[in-house]
């Protein structure tokens, strides 16, 4: 029997429980792998492996160069291996820690001569904007992988949300019309499969882990009930997330879909009160109007990215990523407008259609894509701030060379 690799991960840490649980129930003798990070102060990573009878071992590992994360993946693939080898494993869950991305996670099972047949976040949507509003680090919040760990909640739940092509959408009696649209609208190619929750609404706020979607703070002995398991389904192989998780994954098209040159980003939409602007030009920034904008830019969605355009760096691809009022700008690779015709089969097939898609007979592939998602959107006015941050007629009639010229505010963000 050849062993199929599933990792369900998110925030959400009641969601992905109840997501786990569902494929344990689903899928007859199906394993679910955890590494606890949250002893890794202490110099240890803890894992437990359980089936749907209870837990069959937990084992401690040592931190690999005082990085959790490395030591989950020194031990998480030899572990897989071993029960690929034993083959009595139809499935294994990898449910990852709170914070650990699925995409570093996916590419070193895989490196690891493994088969990934899914890649599921878990998501309670009446806690979809909270979570993408909230700038905390995470270390702030007792998140952190690392020492060395400057992520914040916000930028890691939005990364989380929009690698997996599968969402395994908790029911929540607090979830409205907004937040099912606004997960519609954030990873709209996303196949959605809905999870029963008994006993109760699943979702944890960070740092105080209450559920509670005002953020009320819990006393620090309170912790959430456990979730008991559901019921077997009728036909296993019609359970919607067993599909999902058994369905195949392709790592180099996640990879390819993220990236900022030929990413999939979400389409124009209005409705149930959010909305998705996407703002597309073909003139290159001002440096200096555009940095001034920034934080008006930031904070005018939940969430926004793209890439972008600078006038004094004309060969440089801009990476656009915001959330929680937070925003990560740096480069993402030169436009392939700049690269010698050589250079051209270097550069893999998905990057060179998507060039093509949106080529421009003079500038090539440079140009702004900013997608920008929120309930209560101002379009007119973030349209207005966008454009008045592009060059003047005046300006771009001066030509490249006036253009290289011009103040170079960006330097310190991109840290030249």
């Amino acid at each position: 029997m050849s062993l199929s690799v599933v990792l369900v991960g998110g925030l959400h840490a009641d969601a992905r429980g109840a997501a786990v649980a569902r494929l344990l129930a689903d899928v007859p003798g199906a394993v679910v792998l955890h590494h606890d990070l949250s002893t890794a102060a202490a110099g240890t990573v803890v894992r437990t492996v359980r089936d749907a009878t209870g837990v069959l071992s937990v084992r401690e590992a040592p931190l690999v160069d005082d990085c959790a994360c490395c030591a989950l993946r020194e031990d998480l693939v030899p572990e897989l291996r071993r029960l690929a080898d034993d083959g009595t494993t139809r499935l294994a869950v990898v449910e990852l820690w709170d914070s650990v991305e699925p995409k570093a996670m996916a590419e070193a099972v895989v490196a690891g001569g493994l088969t990934v047949t899914g890649v599921i976040t878990a998501v309670d949507p009446a806690l979809l904007l909270p979570y993408l509003a909230d700038g905390d680090d995470l270390a702030d919040v007792g998140l952190a992988a690392a020492a060395t760990d400057r992520r914040t909640v916000a930028d890691t739940f939005a990364r989380q949300l929009e690698y997996a092509p599968v969402l395994a959408v908790v029911d929540s009696p607090e979830a409205d019309d907004e937040d099912h649209e606004l997960l519609a609208q954030l990873h709209p190619t996303a196949r959605r499969v809905g999870v029963p929750v008994p006993g109760g609404r699943p979702g944890n706020r960070p740092g105080n882990r209450s559920g509670n979607r005002a953020g009320t703070p819990s006393s620090a002995s309170e912790s959430p009930p456990p979730t008991p398991p559901p019921g077997p389904l009728p036909d296993t192989p019609g359970s919607p997330l067993a599909a999902a998780a058994l369905a195949g994954f392709d790592v180099e098209a996640a990879t390819a879909a993220q990236h900022p040159a030929c990413a999939l980003l979400p389409a124009e939409a209005d409705a149930h009160g959010v909305t998705t602007l996407v703002w597309h030009r073909r003139r290159p920034f001002h440096p200096e109007r555009l940095y001034a904008a920034l934080e008006g830019l930031t904070c005018a969605a939940a969430r926004s990215r793209g890439r972008f355009w600078l006038a004094d760096r004309p060969d440089t691809l801009l990476h656009w990523d915001a959330a929680g009022g937070a925003l990560c700008v740096e480069p993402a690779g030169p436009w392939l407008a700049s690269l010698p015709d050589a250079a051209w089969d270097l550069v893999p097939p998905v990057r060179r259609a998507a060039a093509a898609l949106d080529w421009h007979p003079e500038h090539g592939d440079r140009c702004q894509h900013l997608v920008f998602t929120s309930p209560a959107l101002d379009r007119d006015g973030l349209t207005g701030l966008l454009e008045s941050c592009l060059l003047t007629d005046a300006e771009y009639a001066a030509g490249r060379d006036a253009w290289k010229r011009l103040p170079p505010a960006f330097d310190t963000l991109l840290e030249v």
